[in-house]
């Protein structure tokens, strides 16, 4: 893309759809178990920590970004929701899911793509769930 999608709002202006439509691929580290959590959320949602932590079974947390790197291979703002250099437990926001397709990131701040959520999610083995 020639504009920056880094955010969910630049993304959504960048590809002509709601900020609903995009997929924000959010790691968490677990507090009791120190392990990385993918959260693919939609873009018009924020994460409740304690809801999405009673559904995952432990608390989670926001990890730095050098932690982030470490499992995925990929920044901040452009990490996609699958590919990463470690296979982490995923979870997708029920949101996302009324959607035909929706817009991810592709491993860099100004790369996305267009993918069916349902076949997304399925692809890659997540557990729905809501997360605002």
């Amino acid at each position: 893309m020639p504009e920056k999608t880094r955010t969910a709002e630049e993304a959504a202006a960048a590809c002509g759809c709601s900020v609903g439509e995009i997929v924000k691929s959010l790691v968490f580290r677990g507090k009791e178990t120190g392990d990385g959590i993918l959260l693919l959320v939609s873009g018009s949602n924020r994460v409740d920590e304690a809801k999405v932590g009673a559904l995952v079974g432990q608390e989670i947390e926001r990890p730095d970004a050098a932690f982030v790197r470490a499992l995925t291979g990929f920044a901040i703002g452009g990490i996609p929701p699958l590919g990463h250099a470690t296979p982490l437990p995923t979870y997708i926001d029920r949101d996302l899911l009324v959607h035909d397709t929706v817009w991810a990131a592709a491993g860099t701040p100004n790369a996305v793509f267009a993918v069916d959520p349902k076949r997304l999610a399925a692809a890659i083995g997540a557990t729905t769930i809501a997360m605002g």
